[in-house]
């Protein structure tokens, strides 16, 4: 028999709240598209027979997240060459009859940055987030990055594996960076909503782009400062919004998920 609904969905454990299920069913209904997507919580050791249901059922696509992303780059057919080079994926699709992977992350943390130059990049933090900041700014030819964490040893790890120069935490402030990223999560709502990992006064005297990866809220204490000190300021909605849409057109063959409409419908979701 066939079924006109097509299925997708998230995967991750625990799962938690995700916006994924309403924003890809919210994009299915404004293009027209027979799709539903659903959200699966699938601890670390039920990863293989999720996948292996994702090809008895033929589920078309969807998500994989925390803490999922590497595992699954080793039960998919083929992934892409910028997944290869981050040792992760987030979204699954088919290609004929192989199920590959890709990390769209990659491409929402790019999308903001397109037709911009910067000398110097300085990242931080060396979470999973950090993987897609680091091999977007290599994909985007930046020639110079410098990572710190405040885990010396993890920002040793990831810094040798992206060829890029690692300082302790309490340097950060001293890199002329013209692209500062945070990529933390400091400055998110909740607990950590009035920290910021850059103190203001470092920003002083000179200019660039703050890129904040946090989305909610969308100005964080670390944006405000950079405005406040005549700096460009970037928050972490038009990468988000940017990653699920080019999954949104791997999945429905090429199929746009409109860009401000889709801005809008997170700003909703997160009550903004």
């Amino acid at each position: 028999m066939d079924f006109p609904t097509k299925l997708f969905g998230i995967v991750g454990y625990p799962l938690g709240h995700s916006m994924s299920p309403a924003l890809h069913n919210w994009g299915f209904h404004e293009v027209d598209f027979p799709g539903v997507y659903l959200a699966w919580s699938e601890p670390e050791d039920k990863l293989t027979d999720f996948f292996n249901a994702v090809r008895t059922l033929k589920i078309l696509g969807g998500n994989i997240t925390i803490p999922h992303k590497v595992a699954a780059l080793k039960l998919v057919d083929k992934v892409t060459d910028r997944a290869k080079n981050i040792g992760a994926i987030n979204t699954y699709y088919w290609e004929g009859d192989n199920l590959c992977g890709e990390n769209t992350d990659v491409i929402g943390f790019m999308a903001p940055l397109k037709g911009k130059k910067f000398k110097h990049a300085l990242v931080l933090g060396a979470g999973g987030v950090s993987r897609a900041v680091l091999a977007g700014l290599k994909e985007l030819g930046v020639p110079s990055i410098t990572l710190a964490n405040r885990t010396q040893e993890k920002a040793a790890t990831l810094g040798k594996e992206f060829g890029v120069t690692v300082i302790p935490w309490d340097e950060r402030m001293k890199p002329d960076a013209d692209l500062i990223v945070n990529a933390t999560s400091e400055g998110m709502k909740g607990d950590q909503v009035n920290m910021t990992p850059y103190e203001a006064s470092a920003l002083a005297g000179r200019t660039g782009l703050v890129y904040d990866i946090v989305y909610n809220p969308l100005e964080t204490r670390l944006i405000r400062e950079a405005k406040a000190a005549g700096w460009q300021v970037e928050s972490g909605l038009t990468m988000f919004v940017e990653q699920a849409r080019a999954g949104f057109a791997l999945w429905t063959g090429g199929i746009e998920m409109p860009y401000e409409k889709a801005v809008e419908k997170v700003k909703h979701l997160l009550g903004l």
